[in-house]
């Protein structure tokens, strides 16, 4: 099978598309023949070196994939040939809590990811993509959907007239914004171009707020809720727009700490989350069953998926390229 595999260390020419034998599934797995693969900034990471790639090298990157089923091994019984299947990003995380156990099988990182023709993963772990759903469109779910409805719904505790903020228009956002107004929430959003707030606008957004223009956000967010705050926010920008998140959420609102883009460390406002009674909590994706009740919600809606961009497998490098520009809208995919 052809794959690309992170090589070393000197970012996108580290990726590499390499030559290698195909997999065979054992006892309770299922072969997949991937059909496409969706990224995410954590991949852009890995490829990149930034911080640290999360697993040795080679590794083959990306978490995010759909495909067909072509084989399986002992024991298997519910699953057939073509059946059409999504893979979650720590296939061993089928419900519960999260553990540590769970997070040393994330796709893409501690172990090898989807950009490749063929995978081996646990027939347990698949779930069908519904019908209305093209693979591609299947594949910008597992990591990104997975992590908004987690942060929403899961650990959110989302409800109808709920003020939500989201930043910037990355998958993650995108995806909150659509669950949010599915769910009745009201949602103001941030952006850096006044392109971008007409798009997330014609999506739903009740107020867009360009921060290019305006870096106070958060008294933009302020005004907007008359001086209250919102209920909640999906916070992907990290340190350098953590403290910003804090002043714009209302007392004993909840933050859902999801991005790094500026950084993995940085001075933060602790007393303010004290004193607001503020709850933050750190979401790393989410289980099976999440992914299950997620796709429920959406099949019954005929929600999509916003998708940036589409490129074939042997243009991943401008994939990779497309999102590190930031210019983006929604989720960038590679078909395999």
């Amino acid at each position: 099978m052809k794959a690309y595999q992170i090589t070393g260390t000197d970012g996108l020419k580290s990726l590499q598309c390499v030559s290698l034998a195909d997999p065979s599934p054992g006892p309770g797995e299922v072969l997949v023949r991937i059909r496409a693969v969706s990224l995410n900034y954590r991949d852009h990471m890995n490829v990149m070196g930034i911080r640290g790639v999360t697993g040795p090298v080679p590794r083959i990157p990306c978490s995010d994939g759909a495909g067909e089923v072509v084989g399986w091994g002992e024991g298997v019984t519910h699953w057939k040939q073509g059946d059409q299947v999504v893979i979650p990003f720590m296939p061993s995380w089928l419900e519960g809590e999260f553990s540590q156990a769970h997070a040393a099988q994330a796709l893409g990182g501690a172990v090898d990811g989807m950009l490749r023709e063929l995978a081996v993963i646990r027939a347990e772990a698949l779930l069908p993509v519904p019908a209305y759903l093209s693979p591609e469109e299947a594949a910008t779910l597992p990591c990104a959907a997975v992590t908004a409805w987690d942060a929403l719904h899961s650990r959110g505790g989302l409800k109808a007239g709920d003020k939500v903020l989201v930043l910037g228009t990355g998958g993650v956002s995108i995806f909150a914004l659509q669950f949010a107004k599915l769910a009745g929430a009201q949602v103001l959003a941030t952006t850096s171009s006044e392109d971008k707030a007409r798009r997330l606008l014609e999506l739903g957004a009740d107020a867009v707020h360009n921060y290019q223009t305006d870096p106070a956000w958060d008294e933009w967010v302020l005004a907007q809720t008359g001086g209250r705050g919102v209920d909640r926010v999906i916070e992907i920008g990290g340190p350098e727009t953590l403290n910003r998140s804090i002043k714009a959420t209302r007392f004993g609102g909840h933050i859902a700490l999801i991005g790094v883009l500026t950084g993995t460390s940085g001075e933060i406002q602790t007393v303010q989350i004290l004193r607001k009674g503020i709850r933050l909590d750190g979401i790393y994706v989410g289980s099976r069953a999440m992914f299950a009740e997620m796709l429920g919600t959406m099949e019954k809606a005929q929600m999509r998926p916003v998708i940036d961009s589409t490129f074939a497998f042997e243009d991943a490098l401008t994939a990779f390229a497309r999102i590190e520009s930031g210019r983006h809208l929604g989720k960038i995919v590679i078909r395999v």
